[in-house]
């Protein structure tokens, strides 16, 4: 099994680059089903990204892959199309379920495997299928497949969800944008991943518009013509590194972004005293010294992400004080800290909310990933933590990291993958 070797207390300086969005690119992968052909640019050749180009050649796509590009081309021109997506392509890979939409959409009928990813909280699939049901189609759950069907096709309704969900609003605007008439989708997620996956069913012909968290689709006819779409940066890969230029930075540069959409994790980390001078597309990290304590709970977009939880808890361990962060998005996304206890950090997990006292001296230490960023947040500990550290199971991170110990080597950070 593959492991990083880390040597930490390694100053580091330099120029990291952004890749494209993993959490963007899914989606819109998934929405390619509806098109004849569309070439995707800026796309991260990632772990879960291979995967669902693999789910989508299982249905009958052609796809070119051009990893030194970063270009994806996509055609889907049969008639005898696969409309199942089964349980080898999905386990692994939460998103493989956002190919429902799409399939009841164009082809009225669809089975899909029950998803998997992290193992970081239940995240049913409830809401996704509250919402396709409001759209008419029929739906039942058997031996761990979804299988649904819309034969005389889906219907516009008015749609509120219960709870914001990314992918449950990502699944019904695929399911919407083929139904009869006029869809209304209240209480909707509005991360820039699916403003960008907006852009792109703009582009194939579906009428939309977003008006704070409602999002109205009006039946579309979907463009012959091939379509192309640069996906956007990974806001979650800049805010890591954003964090490790906090950690052990002398003078980081992260560029490929637009600093806008991270304005949010941007101003937290000035609260907290790290030192950030941003332009429109770039930020520059300079050494932070006296870093202080701060008080935060994960929410949806614009909140502070629950993707950048694990990262910033690292941090935390290096502010004076107590500092606190609640989880309020999934109830099982504390299983980086018993790892992080075992390097030294002092956290305290109360409910849902961990209290960690700082600073406090790491030290490295052989440590296991067990979810996509918890894994990377034992990386960052790892570069500040005295003496070498070994983190094992990192295929966790190679499904949403792209060219991690590359860009850190780069940077002069001691990592190498055994």
């Amino acid at each position: 099994m593959k492991k990083l070797i880390i040597e930490g207390k390694k100053e580091i300086s330099g120029t990291i680059s952004i890749s494209g969005s993993k959490n963007a690119s899914l989606p819109i992968l998934a929405a390619s089903i509806l098109s004849k052909a569309v070439k995707l640019s800026n796309v991260p050749f990632v772990k879960d990204i291979f995967t669902m180009i693999e789910l989508l050649k299982f249905i009958g796509l052609k796809v070119k892959v051009q990893p030194n590009k970063k270009i994806l081309e996509l055609e889907n021109k049969k008639r005898n199309i696969n409309t199942l997506a089964p349980y080898r392509l999905v386990k692994t890979m939460r998103a493989g379920v956002l190919v429902l939409g799409s399939l009841l959409t164009k082809y009225k009928k669809a089975k899909v495997s029950l998803p998997g990813g992290c193992a970081i909280g239940t995240r049913p699939v409830d809401l996704h299928l509250f919402a396709l049901k409001k759209l008419g189609a029929k739906i039942k759950i058997k031996d761990g497949y979804i299988i649904a069907e819309a034969s005389r096709g889906l219907l516009g309704a008015k749609i509120k969800f219960p709870s914001i969900s990314v992918g449950a609003t990502e699944n019904a605007l695929l399911a919407a944008v083929g139904a009869k008439g006029k869809t209304e989708l209240m209480n909707c997620a509005i991360e820039p991943e699916i403003i960008d996956l907006v852009k792109f069913l703009k582009k194939l012909g579906c009428k939309i518009k977003i008006l704070k968290r409602k999002i109205i689709v009006n039946q579309s006819t979907i463009s012959e013509s091939k379509v192309n779409h640069r996906v956007i940066f990974d806001r979650i890969e800049a805010g890591t590194y954003l964090i490790v230029g906090a950690l052990v930075g002398k003078k980081l540069i992260i560029k490929n972004i637009e600093t806008k959409i991270i304005r949010n994790e941007i101003f937290i980390l000035k609260k907290m005293g790290v030192k950030i001078i941003s332009s429109k597309n770039s930020i520059l990290i300079l050494r932070s010294k006296n870093l202080k304590r701060i008080l935060i709970s994960t929410k949806p977009y614009p909140g502070f992400p629950t993707d950048l939880q694990a990262q910033l808890m690292v941090l935390m361990t290096q502010a004076k004080g107590r500092s606190k962060i609640k989880e309020n998005i999934f109830e099982n996304r504390f299983m980086h800290v018993p790892e992080l206890k075992r390097m030294g950090a002092k956290i305290d997990i109360k409910n849902k909310i961990a209290i960690v006292s700082g600073p406090t001296r790491l030290t490295g230490a052989e440590v296991m990933a067990t979810d996509l960023r918890a894994s990377v947040s034992l990386v960052l500990a790892a570069l500040v933590a005295e003496n070498k550290t070994v983190v094992n199971r990192i295929y966790h991170l190679d499904r949403g990291y792209e060219f991690l110990e590359k860009k850190l080597k780069k940077c002069n950070a001691e990592i190498k993958r055994l």
